[in-house]
């Protein structure tokens, strides 16, 4: 009996969880776990592209702010980040961390308890950092991983999602013009632009973003080449689709995909099959271009905006966030 008490002990201590800094050494570890999460979720959401490797982990290998998870020498589980940024969301004034898609993951097995060893781990080197703002992205079909983190304080903030480049089922609009516009045209997007801000301040979104000047919004769409697509009636704009060449996530990217970066309708024009067709309109032109996959990422605070898209889009990313509380940055060196 003493010899069988022993060896449990031994067996115990042997696959105790370890917490260890995150190095370059844990890259291929890390990267099998990251591409068996991907390709977990991928099974949901055929529409995603086969891959091969996460690049951004070497980056994120180097930065000293992620950790990883070991049990009897085996890598569990493993969470990043990016470095600590400015005015998180663009609507707060404090300073915040990304753990971006196939920047963490976690063995299936104890699933929950490894993503919570983790964050306990990461959260006191953000911290330490500055970062009051912690924003962890997860696959959409990870809700154990979401749970957990829920427990902790995170609540969903954002979603990517993904759709064939395919027309969907929508009835007749009479009256209205949809078209793409010329780059000397932007400018009549911008007070459009300035809506969607507007939008972005009400309940229960409350996200209070600094709109761009008439000069910024033109300069902004030049350099990062975005394309507007838009609904017209007695020739004025009442909405518009705005389709860059890749998104947020890893997916997002690629010669055959196309993302939508910003949307936006006149309140009196809603529920009349107007951005129904307004999106149709887009696909049909990126189809013709040879573009096989849509995508766009949305805040699931948002009510109208969210019902749209989870309507005809897949979505395979929640993005959860926690605020923590300003003044434990007094109490850091004990944290």
């Amino acid at each position: 009996m003493e010899k069988l008490t022993e060896n449990m002990i031994r067996f115990e201590e042997r696959n105790k969880m370890i917490i260890q800094d995150f190095e370059p050494k844990h890259i291929e570890e890390a990267m099998g776990i990251a591409l068996s999460a991907y390709n977990y979720e991928r099974a949901f959401t055929r529409d995603l592209p086969l891959i091969s490797s996460i690049p951004i982990l070497k980056q994120l290998s180097e930065n000293g702010l992620g950790v990883a998870a070991f049990e009897g020498g085996k890598m569990v589980g493993f969470l990043c980040s990016v470095e600590p940024f400015e005015n998180a969301f663009r609507s707060t004034d404090v300073r915040g961390v990304f753990s971006p898609m196939g920047a963490n993951g976690a063995a299936m097995e104890n699933h929950g308890k490894i993503y919570a060893a983790l964050y306990q781990a990461a959260a006191k080197k953000w911290v330490k950092a500055g970062a009051m703002s912690h924003a962890i992205c997860l696959y959409e079909h990870d809700e154990e991983a979401a749970q957990q983190l829920f427990r902790y304080g995170f609540g969903m903030r954002c979603v990517d999602a993904i759709r064939p480049m395919e027309t969907i089922d929508c009835t007749l609009c009479s009256g209205y013009e949809f078209l793409e516009l010329p780059r000397e045209d932007y400018a009549y997007v911008y007070p459009l632009n300035l809506g969607l801000n507007e939008h972005y301040c009400t309940s229960p979104f409350f996200v209070n973003r600094k709109p761009d000047t008439p000069e910024g919004f033109l300069n902004s769409s030049e350099r990062n080449k975005e394309r507007y697509f838009a609904a017209k009636i007695g020739g004025e704009l009442c909405a518009y689709m705005e389709v860059s060449d890749e998104g947020e996530t890893f997916a997002a990217s690629g010669d055959d995909y196309r993302h939508i970066t910003g949307a936006y309708c006149l309140p009196e024009h809603r529920g009349r099959g107007v951005y129904k067709k307004l999106l149709n309109y887009a696909i049909n032109t990126l189809k013709t271009e040879g573009y096989t996959r849509l995508g766009v990422d949305f805040e699931s605070i948002n009510p109208s905006g969210s019902g749209f898209w989870l309507k005809y889009f897949n979505a395979y990313t929640n993005s959860v966030v926690r605020r923590i509380d300003e003044r434990i940055i007094q109490r850091v060196s004990l944290v």
